[in-house]
């Protein structure tokens, strides 16, 4: 008898890295797949989702206009449970750090449904940074009854925190397999463009704990295009208002810096892949970035994937304004000779990470008990 296999997921980081898996699982006989979307986002989650080819099968809609997060938990929680009690899945998957994913694997777990967890076992060990991500990831850890790691690290912070190691396996990250989808050699865009021979950088910002000094960052963002005429700024303006609100207001104007709406994917990804630095305070374009060999300012100062700190590709800056400047002078003028060792490394996978979770769920067990040297992904680097 065929499983039932529930997708649930809200906004557009998970959209990204959720995609290829429910690409995989629709063609897996064994396994009957449904998506469920909590409208966490929805413009971008939209978007998303048209660019790699997966369509929705039920809606919840449970975003409204600047909803506080205890709200948002309540109406989550609710729609979710009700969602679980008709559509009767044998498995819920959630992914990552939402609260998307914690209200959905609360809800599972309180009517008895197993849980995969999709990029389990990334951590801070700083509940405030990211606020509130490094509190949700913790939590879906703790209720899941498998945890798909994305990396060997990830999996020993989940070993660490007393997690059965036959409940543990290391698949790779799935946006790698994302990536495989999207970037095209013959790709072309406006802003390439626009930016001629100037080397482009990507900027994107949005984190919750950055909201507070939002000004101060983007003053600091607006010294820095203005320091540096030479190259072209691309700012896809998150649809947060309030980021939104004081991005324009304080970076409008600018020559050498464009203020877009969302990207799709397929567009962010070849953006990216053409960048000749990024700076961002995102978790997935520190991933992207690194295995396109990116080099990337990140706008906090911690990470929960430091796998690409080591190797050169992730440099913690935090909102300094002394650091952000000596950081991005240092690496735009090195950019030329930034060696793209990431890709070699697979620091976050090779493309398989949705077969490998695949084979899994249609086994009905998660893997043998993880070690270093049984992971063939990750040999190189273990």
């Amino acid at each position: 008898m065929a499983q039932n296999i529930l997708l649930l997921f809200g906004t557009r980081p998970e959209a990204i890295k959720m995609c290829p898996l429910a690409l995989e699982l629709s063609r897996r006989g064994g396994l009957r797949t449904r998506v469920c979307l909590t409208g966490q986002h929805r413009e971008m989650l939209t978007q998303a989702m048209e660019d790699l080819g997966v369509g929705c099968d039920r809606s919840l809609e449970v975003m409204e206009e600047e909803q506080p997060l205890g709200e948002l938990t309540c109406r989550l929680l609710e729609r979710v449970t009700a969602a679980l009690r008709e559509e009767r899945p044998d498995r819920v998957l959630v992914h990552g750090d939402t609260t998307t994913a914690f209200a959905g694997a609360l809800a599972a777990f309180y009517l008895g449904i197993p849980v995969g967890h999709v990029e389990a076992g990334l951590r801070t060990w700083d509940l405030s940074a990211p606020f509130p991500e490094e509190f949700n990831r913790q939590a879906v850890d703790r209720l899941a009854d498998w945890r798909f790691a994305p990396t060997p690290q990830a999996a020993r912070n989940l070993l660490r925190e007393g997690c059965p190691p036959d409940r543990v396996y290391v698949t790779g990250n799935t946006v790698v397999d994302a990536l495989c989808r999207t970037l095209r050699a013959d790709y072309t865009h406006p802003a390439l463009t626009w930016a001629g021979g100037r080397p482009l950088v990507l900027l994107t910002v949005h984190r919750r704990e950055n909201l507070r000094a939002l000004g101060a960052l983007f003053e600091t963002l607006g010294l820095l295009v203005r320091h540096h005429p030479e190259a072209a700024f691309l700012f896809p303006v998150h649809r947060n208002p309030q980021v939104r609100r004081q991005a324009y207001g304080l970076l409008g104007g600018l020559d050498n810096l464009r203020l877009v709406n969302p990207l799709g994917v397929r567009d962010f990804h070849n953006l990216l892949a053409r960048s000749a630095l990024v700076l961002t305070d995102s978790g997935g374009v520190q991933e992207e970035a690194a295995v396109l060999g990116r080099p990337v300012l990140v706008l906090r100062e911690r990470t929960e994937r430091p796998e690409g700190v080591a190797p050169g590709c992730l440099h913690l800056t935090g909102t300094d304004e002394a650091a952000i400047r000596k950081n991005f002078e240092s690496l735009l003028e090195k950019r030329e000779t930034c060696a793209k060792i990431q890709i070699d490394l697979r620091l976050y996978g090779d493309g398989q990470a949705a077969r490998r979770i695949a084979d899994c769920l249609e086994a009905g067990r998660p893997g043998p008990p993880w070690t270093p040297q049984e992971n063939e992904i990750y040999r190189v680097i273990g």
